[in-house]
């Protein structure tokens, strides 16, 4: 029975251990760049929806930094399905590049207009003093 346990167990761990040895190989992502320059166009998406992300400050407001985190998010999403519109060929997956497009920009318009009402509302100095007057209770 413990033999059997040990066996599943390896047979679990081997898939996992490869892939992740492969993600961690910068020379599998070369070897896939050269095989379709496709790849460096889908991960330098992801890297500059990385790279904005990380550059959002704190706001203290979770509802603005779910915003503010999600517009580069987003914006990832719409470069990732242009690329798709380039280079793919399956006419289904083309069509869903194409919603994800119609539908990302749509919500990023959306959140904009959020974000430009928000922080008009906060910089109000009649609402501000609500606010603080509020604490002071």
């Amino acid at each position: 029975m413990r033999t059997t346990w040990r066996v599943s167990i390896l047979l679990m761990a081997v898939p996992i251990v490869t892939l992740g040895a492969w993600q961690h190989d910068p020379r599998s992502h070369s070897r896939m760049a050269t095989e379709w320059p496709g790849w460096t166009e889908l991960m330098g998406s992801m890297d500059r929806m990385h790279a904005a992300m990380a550059s959002v400050e704190p706001s203290g407001t979770s509802d603005v930094d779910f915003v503010r985190l999600m517009l580069p998010h987003h914006q990832g999403a719409i470069d990732m399905a242009k690329t798709e519109l380039l280079n793919g060929n399956n006419p289904q997956m083309r069509r869903l590049a194409q919603e994800i497009i119609t539908d990302q920009e749509s919500e990023i318009q959306l959140m904009q207009l959020w974000l430009k009402q928000h922080e008009a509302s906060s910089h109000d100095p009649i609402e501000t003093h609500a606010v603080d007057a509020g604490k002071e209770r």
